[in-house]
């Protein structure tokens, strides 16, 4: 017989081994076993089916060592005894790199142990693979021979499909059998107590039950009835996948920045990667279901990639993970687009970024917070958290290696952790917290109707963040003295199109009917930089925060502007309406955007529509240049609204997005806050209203030093409304301005006044 047919044939006869073991893997699993019984059961099946000496488990230990749980063909006295420690040995270096290792003579690799209890030294051949789920390595699988061979490429493909299926068989088993039912040491599912420190995007105290955003695979569903089926199934996927990948590319990654640009085209790379596709080609042939390949493809990159060092690397994890859960949807007949999730009551999400659509996807009476292992303070995830209430923890990195649905987890939106699988003791200390923070929401409701006037008689307005519908019943049950920031551009951002003219009136009027005699503020679309639509045609730059934006944007393409503009004048009929543009650094640029409201004014009034009863006209005050020219501004603007946030990220030079400096720089700092004075004294004479949105408007340290400094109009979250007030209540303006302006002279050598109003507060009894 010819050597490529007598290879074919080999090939066959392998192929058929596999399919054989698996469909034996099947029959086991209908069996109800406790898990050392289904364990024993699996090693004389991989044995036996794969022609092998030896077949054995090894765990992972609670300490991090890996034990010997089930063996056939080694002596069964050295179960539950052989361990060894991380990287000892070759099960520990399977373990350690989350690779398969293939030896024709064990012992001559460097890193053999020998272990004189297994009695394994007549055996010559070795073939590890990692036991691994959701990228955490839970053991090691192995098989042996006395006959020194190199195990083939199909054989190893097996042993690997079969680690998968054990390590969620495994964790089932352990789950059904209870605490006496768990082998003693072994930690297959994560249940211990865990914490993790992460940022605290949205503030809020929650106890409630994990979700995690996408499920892993029930071993029910991890093994093919029908491969071809599948393999069919698998093909259609991936070209489905590749097409979706194409479009969302071409559609954005072509008016992005180069670096964007790059970005996506090594997305679309891992796409149409022949080893990616190869892998799950292999996985589906050897007998996975298609969604069983994606996963197990999955957690064999993500457990290699994680333990890399090189943060390029990293992110190519989140790279193929996202392609993966979009092969899953697509799989599973959802292509890209989030559906409506089913989710308990009191559900905490846990996912690794999640965009503002796939929030409201979830139901919010049942949405207690949000967790992610990525995330920004100022994404519109973020935004639209605070907007509701809803606790957010964000960069919390490694949580989803070890939570699980269903898992008790506590949220401190105050510190920025997350407790998962919380013992009692911290139960009922954040119980106690909870309640305090329950007092307090009191207190806050009963001075929920109050008017915000300080100990020295300071009229206050708090006006509310929005712009959504879900966030206008805040208004009234805030008791908030309007909306400061309307934020237009979330209509646009949660849809697929464009909003039509009558859709955008149909919700500016809303708002200001929300609001009723109370002042709503429309900032006008605030476009570029990160919010990039996919019906906006933005041109390619190297900076885009510092680029093509916003008022830029409107000035030079006034059509998307002047469409808004005329949505804005029909909703405010027979109403004030408020009008200010974002992102303005000249004073020539306001004229610009002005006239173009006009324009839309003089239009609806000449085709005799009902117009506003009052129309006055804003600027953001979101540069430094614009903050020199504060007198020249108010020349022309009705008034003046500080976007903080811009404001100063633009003033220290940090992007705010950026974790590695965004939290660097101190706004209570002498040089900011001297900033701020200069604004609100130079609109204090020239008689022209000035505000505040913004973080710093929200935290109610920051907020009394703006109050001091002469802005009495702040506009925040509809968390921040409760304690700010409360603080303002029991301020003393001008106390306060007396303490801190000499902290903030331009001969100041301090780095930060915070520490001293937080001494000013102790002794003046103001809560912050």
């Amino acid at each position: 017989m010819p050597r490529e047919t007598e290879q074919t044939q080999s090939a066959l006869v392998e192929a058929e081994m596999a399919r054989r073991l698996l469909r034996r893997i099947r029959d086991l699993m209908e069996r109800e076993q406790a898990v050392q019984a289904r364990l024993d059961q699996f090693v004389d099946a991989i044995a036996s089916n794969m022609q092998a000496n030896v077949a054995s488990i090894y765990l992972l230990r609670r300490g991090g060592s890996l034990e010997l749980c089930a063996t056939e063909g080694l002596d069964e006295e050295a179960v539950h005894k052989t361990q060894l420690k991380s990287g000892e040995g070759l099960v520990g270096q399977v373990a350690f790199n989350a690779r398969p290792l293939n030896l024709a003579e064990a012992a001559d690799h460097p890193m053999f142990a020998y272990k004189p209890e297994t009695g394994e030294d007549k055996f010559h051949s070795f073939l590890g693979v990692p036991i691994l789920r959701g990228g955490r390595t839970m053991g090691v699988l192995v098989i042996q021979s006395q006959k020194a061979r190199i195990f083939t490429e199909i054989e190893v493909e097996a042993l690997q499909t079969v680690a998968m299926i054990l390590a969620e068989i495994a964790i089932e088993d352990e789950r059904a059998a209870g605490a006496k039912g768990h082998l003693k040491g072994i930690r297959l599912h994560p249940d211990r107590p865990e914490t993790f420190s992460g940022l605290a995007f949205s503030e809020g105290l929650v106890q409630g039950l994990a979700h995690l955003h996408f499920q892993p695979i029930a071993s029910g569903n991890l093994i093919a009835d029908d491969t071809r089926a599948e393999e069919d199934r698998i093909e259609d996927g991936i070209a489905k996948l590749r097409a979706n990948v194409d479009i969302m590319v071409s559609g954005e990654a072509a008016n992005l920045t180069r670096a964007s640009r790059e970005i996506f085209e090594a997305y679309r790379m891992f796409a149409y990667d022949r080893k990616w596709v190869d892998r799950l080609r292999e996985a589906v042939h050897a007998g996975l279901t298609a969604e069983a390949a994606v996963e197990r493809v999955r957690n064999e990159h993500r457990a290699r990639l994680m333990k890399a060092r090189d943060p390029y690397l990293r992110a190519r994890l989140h790279d193929l993970e996202d392609l993966a859960n979009r092969m899953l949807r697509i799989l599973g007949g959802e292509l890209t687009e989030s559906g409506n999730v089913d989710i308990p009551d009191g559900a905490v999400v846990f996912a690794r970024d999640l965009g503002p659509a796939e929030l409201l996807d979830y139901d919010q009476t049942k949405l207690a917070g949000i967790v992610l292992e990525e995330g920004s303070p100022s994404s519109h995830t973020s935004i639209i958290c605070k907007a509701i209430g809803l606790p957010l923890i964000g960069r919390a990195e490694g949580v989803l290696d070890q939570i699980e649905s269903g898992d008790t987890v506590l949220i401190d939106g105050e510190m920025g952790d997350v407790h998962i699988r919380p013992l009692p003791e911290q139960i009922a200390g954040f119980t106690m917290r909870m309640g305090v923070r329950g007092e307090m929401g009191k207190l806050y409701a009963s001075q929920r109707d109050a008017k915000t006037i300080t100990k020295d008689e300071q009229t206050l307005s708090l006006q509310l963040n929005a712009g959504l519908m879900v966030d206008l019943p805040h208004v009234e049950s805030s008791g908030a003295d309007g909306i400061g920031l309307f934020r237009t551009e979330f209509q646009f951002m949660v849809s697929d199109f464009m909003p039509r003219l009558q859709e955008q009136t149909d919700l500016y009027r809303k708002a200001i009917e929300a609001a009723g005699d109370k002042p709503v503020t429309f900032r006008t679309l605030d476009l570029g930089g990160d919010k990039i639509l996919p019906y906006s045609d933005p041109v390619p730059e190297e900076n885009p925060a510092l680029g093509w934006r916003s008022i830029r944007i409107a000035l030079d393409r006034p059509g998307l502007m002047r469409y808004q503009l005329r949505a804005l004048v029909a909703a405010g009929a027979g109403k004030l309406l408020r009008v200010m543009f974002p992102m303005v650094a000249t004073v020539d640029e306001f004229i610009r955007a002005k006239e173009l409201m006009m324009i839309e004014v003089r239009r609806a009034s000449k085709m005799g529509e009902d117009m506003p009863r009052k129309i006055e006209i804003g600027v953001m005050l979101e540069t430094p240049a614009l903050a020199w020219s504060v007198m020249a501004i108010c020349d022309h603007a009705d008034f003046v609204s500080v976007g903080a946030n811009d404001l100063m990220q633009f003033f220290f030079a940090a992007d705010r997005d950026n974790a590695r400096v965004s939290d660097r720089y101190d706004p209570l700092s002498p040089a900011a806050l001297s900033m701020m004075k200069f604004i609100a004294d130079g609109c204090r004479r020239s008689n022209v209203p000035v505000s505040v949105c913004g973080e710093m408007a929200g935290r109610p340290l920051e907020a009394i030093c703006l109050i001091a400094l002469g802005f009495h109009t702040l506009s925040m979250s509809v968390t921040g409304i409760g304690p700010v007030k409360s603080a303002a209540l029991a301020l003393d303006a001008q106390k306060l301005r007396d303490y801190i302006e000499p902290l903030i002279r331009v001969d100041s050598r301090l780095s930060s006044v915070r520490e001293e109003v937080k001494l000013f507060c102790m002794k003046e009894g103001i809560p912050i």
